[in-house]
């Protein structure tokens, strides 16, 4: 069954995959980008391939959401796969349902601080940022994959993964409290795992500390600058691993895109105390 690694772009989805990638797929919790290929991304091109569907059109790709996910949980017991998507309804076609996912990790980031990792990442200005951000826009093509995610904005696509939060399926971890605590946030991710999955294994803590040592944001920084990163998309000028902590919103951004931001998503940022 499927265990989503779920969020807005920019939202610190890579870090937690990194921190989950070189626990379970490690043999002693040191990290290295080849360990990410064991948490794959949905929807993907090459899964569709293999299932022999070829279009590239969104509205028939959405048929085979659910069909993609049945065809996953078949072959794997318990897999994690990270997504940017929402947890959308559209045409009565749906991202997943309850019979295929068995819960959710949901990161969330202060939509001030996404805004400039968005800006930089795909090298837009901050105005044209915000404004995807903040529009109900429905299609948003994902990296250099060529395959369209329905991502929604910023607070659409934190709402909708709320219903997982009714079957006691869904965790929420802040990218602010990954950056400040990542061993105890680290911890409370596998602890939420092995419930899900009713695994009564015990967490191998000298395993964390080596995960949480190989995935500082420095050590990542240098791993990049060493091999490179495929995850980084095409349009992005700087390193992949580019600011980190030093991206502080108050810094960066002018009073027109906080005003615009902190109106916007006034509601939710009051509710994760970002306001």
């Amino acid at each position: 069954m499927i265990i989503w690694l779920a969020s807005y772009p920019k939202s610190g989805n890579t870090f937690a995959r990194a921190m989950l990638s070189a626990y379970f797929f490690s043999k002693e919790g040191n990290f290295d980008f080849k360990y990410l290929k064991s948490i794959k991304q949905f929807p993907s091109k090459q899964l569709f391939k293999k299932m022999g569907i070829t279009t590239n059109d969104p509205n028939e790709l959405l048929k085979n959401y659910i069909k993609s996910q049945e065809y996953i949980n078949e072959r794997a017991p318990l897999i994690l796969l990270k997504t940017h998507s929402s947890m959308f309804n559209i045409n009565n076609y749906k991202f997943t349902n309850l019979n295929n996912s068995l819960g959710v990790i949901y990161i969330v980031r202060d939509p001030r601080n996404v805004v400039t990792s968005f800006s930089n990442h795909y090298n837009l200005s901050l105005k044209e940022s915000s404004h995807r951000m903040v529009s109900n826009s429905v299609l948003g093509e994902d990296l250099d994959k060529k395959v369209f995610t329905y991502i929604l904005s910023w607070k659409n696509n934190y709402n909708s993964w709320k219903i997982f939060l009714k079957e006691e399926k869904y965790l929420l971890i802040k990218y602010e409290d990954l950056i400040k605590d990542p061993k105890k946030m680290l911890i409370k991710m596998l602890t939420f795992i092995f419930q899900l999955n009713k695994n009564e294994s015990n967490i191998d803590l000298q395993k964390v500390d080596n995960v949480i040592a190989s995935t500082t944001f420095e050590n990542l920084k240098n791993l990049e600058n060493k091999q490179g990163f495929n995850e980084k998309s095409s349009k992005m000028k700087k390193n992949f691993f580019n600011l980190g902590i030093q991206n502080k919103w108050q810094n960066i951004l002018d009073e027109n895109t906080i005003k615009i931001l902190s109106t916007e998503f006034k509601e939710e940022m009051k509710e994760l105390n970002y306001l």
